[in-house]
């Protein structure tokens, strides 16, 4: 094995929109600029970001919305279409997508950094076919999830096969890419703006914040029922299907900021709260980092991701139930004097973009070979 330094690199990423999985094409455009960076969608502002690197194709048509979410097949086919024989190096970026389906050279090293096995063939199928979150398409969605999976999961499991080698982005997802998958991988977490949440000024801490995407999914009314349950102040921030159901539901300890909180108003918000609530199952989850990085504890279900950055009675807390009376009970015994805000600072800082940078480098130098 050598650990000669690649001379043609591509990036390969399901999409381009916004995300936590963006942030790691951020930081691979930035060790490798001059890389083209494939997907099958790009929005304006991500090209933008990205240098206008970034080469899609007819999929980019079918748009951001509902069309490109049902078009599986499509994705499929344009993804195992592309051309990548003359890259020595090829890095996929993916997770409820089909970057996988790429083919190269045998001689070509792939390297897959795996957000999640696909949720919809694997961990999370039965949640999907429950609610599939297409709206009035929800019945075309079941169909067509039940009449493929099956294929679908045998297409996955072979294009993983064919991965050189995998990165995963906690050791939740590590133990996945095991059970479905059968390969092993190793850990390097995803990259997180800690020094723009560190920055947000110390001041006094009142209440609970939670901010995400309003889906059900999120669990976002549990942690608003736990709070009118013991009538403790929280503030929700976010946007999605479920905001006017969230605000119905809302007792009076209970705000749900109803606009647009932009991204340079955030770190005030975390580091203004006690403590920082997250109810759902996360392959990894940024936004929780980002609390931590504002000095902010975290009160997490204790699974998925959570486990990798809440270190209880350090950085935060866990609750053991995805239930109202399981995350009250945590509310409750809640201590926020026990946590030192620079302590929780400091340990966020070992999710940075450096540090993903380097931890990368050091993987791509360990297994690369020259072609």
């Amino acid at each position: 094995m050598t650990t000669s330094k690649p001379k043609k690199v591509a990036i390969v990423h399901d999409w381009l929109y916004g995300g936590g999985a963006e942030l790691v094409v951020e930081q691979l455009h930035k060790l490798f600029p001059d890389a083209p960076i494939y997907t099958g969608y790009c929005s304006d502002a991500w090209r933008a970001r990205l240098d206008d690197k970034v080469v899609t194709g007819w999929l980019q048509h079918l748009g951001s919305g509902t069309l490109r979410k049902l078009a599986i097949l499509p994705r499929l086919w344009w993804f195992r279409g592309l051309d990548l024989s003359a890259f020595d190096l090829v890095i996929i970026s993916t997770g409820n997508g089909e970057a996988k389906a790429i083919r190269v050279p045998k001689s070509t090293t792939t390297i897959c950094y795996c957000h999640t096995p696909n949720h919809f063939y694997w961990r999370q199928y039965r949640e999907y076919l429950k609610r599939p979150g297409f709206g009035l398409l929800n019945p075309l969605a079941r169909l067509g999830l039940k009449l493929f999976v099956g294929p679908l999961r045998r297409w996955d499991h072979r294009a993983a096969q064919r991965i050189t080698h995998f990165i995963a982005n906690s050791n939740h997802i590590k133990n996945d890419v095991k059970i479905y998958y059968g390969r092993e991988a190793e850990v390097i977490h995803p990259p997180v703006d800690t020094a723009r949440f560190a920055a947000a000024p110390e001041t006094k801490r009142q209440g609970f914040i939670t901010a995400d995407r309003q889906v059900p999914a999120k669990h976002i009314d549990l942690i608003i029922e736990a709070c009118n349950k013991i009538s403790a102040p929280l503030t929700v921030i976010g946007k999605g299907s479920e905001h006017e159901n969230l605000k119905r539901l809302a007792g009076p300890s209970v705000t749900v900021i109803d606009r647009f909180v932009t991204d340079n108003e955030l770190p005030a918000y975390f580091a203004g709260a006690q403590a920082f609530i997250k109810a759902s199952f996360e392959d990894f989850g940024v936004t929780p980092v980002e609390a931590l990085a504002a000095g902010t504890p975290v009160i997490a279900y204790q699974a998925g991701g959570a486990l990798d950055y809440v270190k209880p009675g350090q950085t935060g807390v866990f609750f053991r139930e995805q239930t109202v009376d399981s995350l009250a009970q945590a509310l409750i015994s809640f201590q926020p004097k026990l946590f030192k805000h620079e302590a929780i600072r400091a340990a966020a800082t070992t999710f940075s973009p450096e540090a993903f940078r380097t931890h990368l480098q050091g993987y791509i130098a360990k297994h690369y070979k020259e072609k």
